[in-house]
């Protein structure tokens, strides 16, 4: 079976964590052996997101020069090559021996009229107290929104993935039986500017929405959204929460969920599903497994069964 996997940010780098190297490496560590245990029995595909990392490397280049901030393409590509390398190493470590695995960079082209350009809305980087909030949003000129769990993040764009650049280069290395790691962050974000020529965009796509994209272009059979919640729940936060064990693409247009988080995944896997897809699931990293088989997390599927 082929099988697009998204891990989510969180489940790479899980809140209130301190964004270390030797942090990173331990969570990518622990993923790896959830996508080594898929890999074994499936041909997988590992997109990832980056927004804690994109949003640290931000601050960075903004503690260099505040008047001179790189530009998001650039970081999201830096990103892609900093969690690339960690998931590919861990990945590697945890396979037999001959197993072979490619992480490429992914351009991923976007429409310079979306909306959402004018409507920040996805989160990057770490979460500040009210006072920092204020204060970073202030030097930096960021639009910032407030988190379920308390504190406020940094939003920027985020645009809807058109097309993704090199797609043919991916299926080239799944034919040669690699393991392809891409994609990363929702792909570096491109445009077509007034001469033709493609340029970067100060904006991050919503990886799951590229997952999805991937998932269709690559005809898998399965596609997976893994992150740090169990699955989909109705009345999520509520004393009467209870987790969705399975939905129709349909029945997802009903739901209320989170704009920046859960949101973006429902809509995603309803969208493989609307355009072929057999599966997808959405839920915990560690659950992995028991998603694509069936027994956790929330599954969409056209009748509600995968």
């Amino acid at each position: 079976m082929r099988v697009v996997v998204a891990l989510g940010g969180n489940a790479l780098l899980r809140r209130g964590e301190p964004m270390t190297a030797a942090v990173q490496r331990t969570n990518v560590r622990i993923a790896a052996l959830a996508l080594a245990d898929l890999a074994r029995d499936h041909e997988i595909i590992v997109a990832h997101g980056n927004g804690p990392q994109v949003g640290l490397l931000a601050l960075h280049g903004a503690a260099y020069d505040p008047a001179k901030p790189w530009p998001l393409d650039v970081l999201g590509a830096e990103t892609d090559g900093m969690i690339g390398y960690l998931i590919e190493q861990e990945l590697m470590n945890a396979l037999p021996n001959g197993a072979q695995c490619a992480t490429l960079l992914s351009r991923v082209e976007v429409d310079p009229n979306d909306p959402a350009f004018a409507h920040p809305s996805k989160p990057i980087g770490p979460v500040y107290a009210e006072d920092e909030a204020a204060q970073v949003a202030s030097e930096h000129g960021w639009s910032m929104v407030h988190e379920t769990s308390g504190g406020r993040r940094r939003v920027v764009p985020s645009p809807l993935p058109l097309r993704i650049i090199g797609l043919d280069a991916i299926k080239a290395l799944l034919a040669a039986q690699h393991i392809v790691i891409c994609a990363g962050g929702g792909g570096i974000p491109v445009m077509r500017n007034a001469a033709g020529e493609m340029e970067g965009v100060e904006a991050v796509i919503d990886k799951d929405r590229t997952s999805a994209l991937l998932a269709v272009g690559l005809n898998a059979d399965a596609l997976l959204l893994l992150t740090d919640v169990a699955g989909v729940y109705r009345g999520f936060g509520a004393d009467d929460q209870r987790i969705i064990g399975s939905i129709t693409p349909s029945e997802i247009e009903t739901l209320e969920l989170p704009l920046g988080s859960m949101g973006p995944k429902a809509a995603a896997a309803a969208t493989f599903i609307n355009y072929g897809g057999k599966c997808a699931g959405i839920g915990q990293l560690s659950d992995a497994r028991a998603i694509l088989d069936g027994h956790a997390g929330t599954r969409v599927a056209p009748d509600a069964r995968c």
